[in-house]
């Protein structure tokens, strides 16, 4: 397969990015800071320095043409205010999204976060800082988009809270679990079995658990 990684320098995308490589996918990893390419080369990737908050349509439309997948990993990470929420966790996936659509991609995974349903309708969940609302609310928004275009096959996945525990290859998943931790092996390795058998319009929610990935994956509907 030939698979784009937005976000590739990230902890879970590398990781995915790895298990790609090792069974001889192809993969371009988008980073913005050029100074993370010698990493993703390490890794196997093949970096595309490229700002998916500024970069057009058709910029990031030639990159994806000819891909299998395109997989939504990049946040504004910690630190960002509630602006970058919108224009990154929100804008850029929405970018990337049209792009996909342009270059003729039908599959699109979208790493969201456990805890978005937490804001709809406008909801402001008690506990949570207004910058970490404005971080659901982001991903909500680029969840509702991607999955309201018929073009696209999109995977929602939203993870609990990330460890760097080594993965045990066995998770809990499904529509809504209770809140936990997941390590970042495990997510990348349900991200891949996902790539190799998508779910069209499946929201997932995934925590550590006792079923094997590949079993788990194949629950979803």
């Amino acid at each position: 397969m030939r698979i784009v990684l937005a976000g590739a320098h990230g902890q879970v995308a590398r990781r995915l990015g790895r298990l790609l490589t090792a069974r001889d996918d192809t993969v371009l990893g988008l980073v913005r800071n050029p100074d993370h390419r010698s990493d993703l080369e390490d890794d196997g990737v093949t970096p595309v320095v490229l700002d998916l908050e500024s970069a057009s349509v058709e910029e990031v439309a030639e990159i994806l043409s000819g891909a299998d997948a395109v997989v939504f990993a990049a946040g504004a990470g910690p630190g960002s205010g509630a602006a970058r929420k919108d224009t990154v966790d929100r804008g850029a996936a929405v970018l990337l999204a049209d792009a996909a659509e342009r270059a003729g991609v039908r599959t699109y995974l979208l790493v969201s976060s456990m805890g978005a349903d937490l804001v709809a309708d406008g909801a402001q969940p008690e506990g949570v800082d207004d910058v970490f609302a404005a971080y659901l609310r982001a991903k909500l928004a680029a969840e509702q988009d991607l999955l309201a275009r018929p073009a696209l096959a999109v995977t929602v996945l939203r993870p609990g809270s990330l460890t760097d525990d080594p993965g045990t290859g066995r998770v809990t998943l499904d529509r809504h679990v209770d809140r936990g931790d997941i390590p970042r092996d495990d997510v990348a390795a349900v991200l891949l079995a996902f790539l190799d058998s998508p779910r069209d319009g499946a929201v997932v929610e995934l925590v550590s658990g006792g079923t094997p990935v590949p079993e788990a994956v194949s629950a979803v509907p």
